[in-house]
């Protein structure tokens, strides 16, 4: 429930249509008005990396999700030092703004339940 991807009530939310049609716009206000788009960024570039599930999941992008990410963080690196964002063109779309690292992160936070379960196994003698 908690971790490097925090508490979550999108899966409650996307399970009622009512609430979904309330939500939705003011999440898509919260994106743009976050400003992470206008710097190229994708939402799982802005996870803390110190995390050392979110290292693991690093580790298990595919080169070309490897190179896009450091891409996207020279580019974001160079228009803050240049102190204004991307050009509107470069900005990333929200269509395109999809979570990437979620599932690897979330992979490794199972196998790491599991590794802990194993692990505190109690073994008795009958």
């Amino acid at each position: 429930m908690f971790g490097p991807l925090g508490f979550s009530l999108a899966p409650y939310i996307q399970s009622s249509k009512t609430l979904t049609s309330w939500v939705k716009p003011l999440a898509n206000w919260y994106a743009n008005a976050a400003g992470y788009r206008q710097y190229g960024f994708k939402y799982d570039d802005l996870l803390v990396e110190e995390n050392e599930p979110v290292q693991k999941a690093l580790s298990r992008l595919t080169p070309r999700e490897h190179y896009d990410r450091a891409f996207r963080l020279k580019r974001a690196s160079q228009a803050s030092i240049l102190h204004k964002p991307l050009e509107k063109n470069e900005w990333t779309p929200a269509a395109e703004d999809v979570r990437y690292l979620k599932p690897h992160v979330l992979e490794v936070m199972k196998e790491d339940a599991e590794r802990h379960k194993w692990d505190t196994v109690v073994v008795e003698k009958k």
